[in-house]
């Protein structure tokens, strides 16, 4: 499996591709030293970072296979229809899965997505609005979604429900 190590203004991302999808990103404090990557959907993946953190990618157009349960494929598909610089409670996701009694079950799919930024799991936060549970750190995910509110020029972000 080709691998590609990436600098993000967060930390190293470690991007894997697998059968011709990007199976996992994960970022870190320190990982591999950066290179150039091996195959061109890792310099693709590696471009629209780059457009993402540049603020002119609001949506990523990349093949992508996560290995998970049934359930959490359900889940991380709902992840990618919340907009960019929005976000939604674990509540409101459940609602709109018509799982309304299943907010633990999500919110443990959401933090078993690997496909950091790209499945948008930090836009995800608690009913009170504090951000809640990040496996990349609540300082990262503070940080994207400042990040978004910025690019949108709004200030602050969104929260729709």
């Amino acid at each position: 499996m080709p691998i590609a190590y990436y600098r993000t203004p967060v930390g190293i991302a470690k991007i894997i591709e697998d059968d011709g999808y990007i199976s996992s990103i994960t970022v870190n404090d320190e990982g591999a030293p950066v290179d150039e990557p091996s195959t061109p959907l890792l310099k693709t993946a590696i471009n629209q970072l780059d457009e993402y953190f540049a603020g002119e990618r609001k949506v990523f157009d990349l093949p992508l296979k996560q290995s998970g349960t049934d359930f959490q494929q359900t889940v991380w598909t709902q992840l990618q229809y919340i907009d960019y610089g929005t976000t939604v409670s674990y509540a409101k996701l459940a609602e709109n899965m018509k799982s309304p009694l299943a907010i633990r079950a999500i919110a443990a799919a959401n933090g078993k997505n690997s496909l950091w930024i790209v499945v948008p799991c930090h836009r995800v936060i608690g009913t009170d609005g504090g951000l809640t549970g990040y496996a990349g750190g609540l300082w990262r995910k503070q940080w994207l979604l400042e990040h978004e509110a910025a690019t949108l020029g709004i200030g602050q972000i969104k929260m729709p429900f």
